[in-house]
């Protein structure tokens, strides 16, 4: 369409010179006394059109010619760019190679190559970002050579390089590999001052927050590590059952520092309502109260959303429970054992609720029915030490009523179990 557009005009344009060419008679003299030079005004516009494309062609010429060294100089420039990048590029694949002493070389000549043109006034496109890339290149190179200070060298320059408003984010990249380093070097504080240095919005990005993490637990900082392990888990930085385990893992970490009754309560009332119905950290945090010597009555209190949903529970988990309320059995309450003898009655063939059931009825010296349940526990257990404990038990109880033989045969099977 265009070729067909651009032929038409230039048959517009012929039609238009011959029109204006054919019939022109007109004439120019030129008066040279003593001669007179006739000439027609078809030639005249020729030579004048003639004259202005040779005047437009020389004038391109000598621009040409005095551009030269301009031209050269700007290639040459053109030429060290080139090598410049090419040895920064030269750089990371050294460095993905695991070339470590060769990455470093490589950044270090892209370095000297931004610096020979820079002091040439020859300014680099984005050469701020380059020159701190380049300087993080050589300081990543160092860390895995093990070379301290260089790598602290290369990071100052980086930082004060990336200081500009231009190279915000680099600036912000350069604080996070600090942070990191600080990390392999097993330096959790200084991690954390690192961390410490980066703007509200960075900080509270998932790198940020994974290096923080991971700071805090080498610190053992185990309230910072809780607080980011919930925000990684609202950003879905892990899967659920991940983020689940993460989160149970340092609230353990968390109760175990607690030295005293009020250290553990505030520690369990600074976790989530959501923690707080985790069944292990649950059961963890009651035999925790019971070994600080705290209130039975207030581990089954914390253990009570826990009860409500035994029977989803798996064997291991249900074990510990029975355990944890065990411990508590010489102040259990009217209301603690009806719950007991319900659920058992719901599962009659739970062996873990009837030695639940047994223990309480012992300690409420209701011996027929003990000795039933915990006769019937006996058989079905498959947990060793409550195995031993319900041998145990039955030994106590046919002392009870006075029958040497069937307590020496109850001990016996306690002590080889």
């Amino acid at each position: 369409m265009r070729a067909a557009i651009w032929l038409l005009l230039l048959f517009a344009i012929a039609v238009a010179v011959a029109l204006f060419a054919g019939n022109n008679q007109g004439t120019i003299t030129l008066y040279w006394p003593p001669y007179r030079v006739d000439f027609s005004l078809n030639l005249v516009l020729l030579l004048l059109v003639g004259a202005f494309v040779l005047l437009h062609l020389a004038l391109g010429a000598l621009s040409a010619l005095f551009d030269l060294p301009r031209q050269a100089m700007r290639w040459r420039a053109q030429q060290r760019e080139r090598a410049m990048h090419a040895s920064f590029l030269d750089g990371m694949s050294h460095l993905l190679a695991g070339r470590f002493i060769r990455a470093r070389k490589s950044a270090e000549v892209a370095l000297a190559q931004e610096k020979s043109l820079d002091a040439a006034g020859q300014r680099v496109p984005h050469g701020t970002q380059l020159r701190t890339l380049a300087h993080l290149l050589a300081a990543e190179s160092a860390q895995a050579l093990q070379d301290r200070p260089s790598r602290e060298e290369h990071l100052t320059q980086a930082l004060e390089q990336s200081s500009a408003r231009d190279a915000i984010e680099t600036h912000e990249g350069a604080l996070m590999r600090a942070a990191r380093w600080s990390l392999e070097d097993r330096e959790p504080d200084a991690a954390m001052t690192w961390l410490n240095s980066l703007s509200q919005g960075a900080s509270r990005r998932t790198i940020a927050l994974r290096i923080k993490l991971k700071a805090a637990r080498l610190a053992r900082r185990s309230a910072d590590a809780m607080e980011t392990a919930r925000l990684l888990a609202k950003h879905r930085a892990f899967s659920a059952g991940a983020a689940q385990s993460i989160i149970r893992g340092l609230a353990i970490d968390l109760l175990n520092a607690a030295h005293d009754v009020a250290q553990l309560k505030r520690a369990w009332n600074s976790l989530e309502g959501s923690e707080r119905l985790m069944p292990e950290l649950a059961v963890h945090a009651a035999q925790r109260l019971t070994t600080l010597g705290g209130d039975s009555a207030l581990a089954r209190d914390w253990l009570a959303p826990v009860w409500e949903r035994q029977a989803e529970l798996g064997d291991s988990v249900k074990v510990k429970l029975v355990q944890a309320l065990e411990a508590g059995l010489d102040t259990l309450d009217a209301a603690w054992l009806a719950r007991i003898e319900s659920a058992q009655q719901a599962n009659p063939r739970d062996a873990t609720l009837q030695y639940l059931a047994g223990m309480a009825c012992m300690k409420r010296q209701l011996w027929g029915k003990a000795q039933q349940l915990m006769g019937q526990a006996a058989m079905g257990l498959r947990d060793v030490r409550l195995h031993r404990n319900a041998w145990r038990a039955l030994a106590l109880l046919a002392e009870e009523r006075g029958d040497e033989d069937a307590a020496a045969k109850a001990w016996k099977r306690a002590a080889t179990e």
